[in-house]
């Protein structure tokens, strides 16, 4: 169904708010997580830096539950419209990953507030 061969046996995953359409995250899914996330509803990922698979808010509890899968044209780019349980995506305490613009100056703070500290909401 989706191809895994291309990029290493994994896909790009963009995650946006199922109701407002915001970006939430970018992660890539394997075939094993990609089977979890459609067995379990949750969205589940690979990670390349941990080389392991892992649930959205197996920590946080920031979890995503899954309203709709969107693929691309050539079946290797996927889209998650989630609901985000919890008011964080990102595992810096934002709601979205993409809080900082990037100007010619360099990067600016694009106006998201901190929703909580990674420091003790990640105490590993």
């Amino acid at each position: 169904m989706i191809d895994f061969e291309k990029m290493d046996d994994m896909v790009p995953v963009i995650v946006q708010d199922a109701d407002t359409n915001k970006v939430l995250m970018m992660g890539y899914t394997n075939e094993e997580a990609f089977e979890l996330t459609l067995s379990t509803g949750f969205a589940w990922y690979y990670s390349r830096s941990r080389n392991k698979l892992w649930k959205k808010g197996e920590e946080s509890g920031n979890t995503q539950e899954i309203k709709k899968i969107l693929t691309d044209c050539d079946v290797d780019t996927l889209i998650y419209l989630v609901k985000q349980n919890g008011e964080a995506a990102c595992h810096v305490g934002y709601r979205s990953c993409f809080y900082r613009e990037v100007t010619k100056d360099g990067l600016k703070d694009a106006g998201e507030d901190l929703i909580f500290d990674p420091k003790e909401v990640y105490k590993k």
